[in-house]
């Protein structure tokens, strides 16, 4: 048998309510609690039943609701500088994948201080606040991943920070946060959901364990995606959330791949969301381990129960208009994608030549 760990300490809680129901869970993280947050968890009744747990507990909180997407340094630093000025001991996170990663970042930093310059330095000890997370959106997963991404100006990208200690020590999952999510939301997040369970299976660090959780991530979740573009039911919802939870779950043991690596510099430099960004390069990608013939794409169009002309084409029709780029950045895009780590990490570890093809494939029109 392939030698592999795994390790993933969130205790998960899923079901409707469940922030309320068993709301006593966080009494065991601390006395006071910093939410992390945006501004959609006040009108989708995530920051109230976490609030109204927080009270019922006896515990006390202070809401941070000035995170915005793509979190950056200066963000965290604003988070942390309430947290301590609140005394808070732990950190609630309520939103989507930008909320999260900044709660991360800022539990870590809140008791591992770093310049700007050593922020995506690497070398975090295990250390961190106790952390509760509650997903608003169905994609990234972060509830159950040791890693915060945020913007990294400097190297003018998004960079990943992580320790053992950023996986939350709760995670509650409910579909009805997610009852009025935008289409455009909807279909990103799932997206990113996709591309994570994907990714892990064509990582050269999947083990048996994560492809598990992915090829279960991929029967879930492939049927909902081809249905994200209409209305979804709360039952939907919660069966998105699970698989993306599962996606999560893989990527914590195998890492992303570079499609990851490549989608960075199309958020960065052209603000489109990172789920759509992944989405876009994902079918010059299998295309790509088609030709390569990667072991894993088999196992990936088995489980989605589609052939790979097939999940292009849903891929294609999520999609829609493509954004317009011009070739000279494309080709910019590729020479800096060759320098990200999950280059060499991919199974399908693809050549300057082959991510500049998969980015022109991406935007044929640009």
């Amino acid at each position: 048998m392939q030698a592999f760990t795994y390790y993933m300490p969130t205790r998960v809680i899923c079901g409707r309510d469940c922030v309320l129901s068993r709301g006593a869970l966080f009494a065991e993280l601390g006395r006071s609690a910093l939410i992390v947050t945006g501004k959609s968890s006040a009108k989708n009744g995530a920051l109230a039943d976490v609030l109204s747990a927080l009270e019922a507990n006896g515990q006390t909180a202070t809401v941070f609701d000035r995170v915005t997407p793509n979190p950056t340094v200066a963000c965290v630093r604003e988070g942390v500088a309430l947290l301590q000025a609140a005394g808070a001991d732990f950190v609630v996170a309520v939103g989507g994948g930008s909320p999260m990663d900044a709660a991360k970042a800022i539990a870590t930093l809140a008791v591992q201080p770093r310049s700007d310059e050593e922020v995506f330095a690497g070398g975090y000890e295990a250390r961190a606040l106790p952390m509760a997370h509650v997903p608003t959106t169905a994609g990234t997963g972060s509830e159950v991943t040791p890693y915060a991404i945020l913007t990294n100006d400097a190297g003018q990208t998004k960079t990943s920070i992580t320790s053992s200690a950023m996986f939350p020590r709760l995670a509650f999952l409910d579909g009805k946060y997610m009852a009025h999510l935008p289409v455009s939301s909807t279909v990103n997040t799932a997206l990113d959901a996709f591309s994570h369970a994907v990714e892990g299976m064509l990582s050269r660090n999947a083990t048996p364990m994560s492809d598990a959780l992915a090829k279960e991530s991929l029967r879930i979740l492939y049927p909902l995606l081809q249905k994200t573009a209409g209305e979804l039911t709360i039952d939907e919802r919660d069966e998105l959330l699970y698989a993306s939870m599962l996606a999560g779950m893989t990527i914590a043991q195998s890492g992303t791949t570079a499609v990851h690596g490549m989608g960075y510099s199309l958020t960065y430099f052209y603000g489109i969301d990172h789920g759509r960004a992944n989405g876009l390069l994902l079918g010059g990608t299998l295309r790509l381990c088609e030709k390569k013939k990667v072991p894993a794409l088999e196992e990936i169009l088995s489980a989605c129960s589609d052939t790979l002309d097939g999940v292009c084409a849903t891929l294609d029709a999520l999609l829609g208009q493509r954004e317009s780029i011009p070739r000279a950045r494309l080709e910019e895009f590729a020479v800096r994608a060759m320098s990200n780590k999950n280059i060499k990490k991919s199974a399908y570890e693809p050549t300057a030549e082959e991510v500049k093809t998969i980015f022109f494939s991406a935007f044929p029109a640009s």
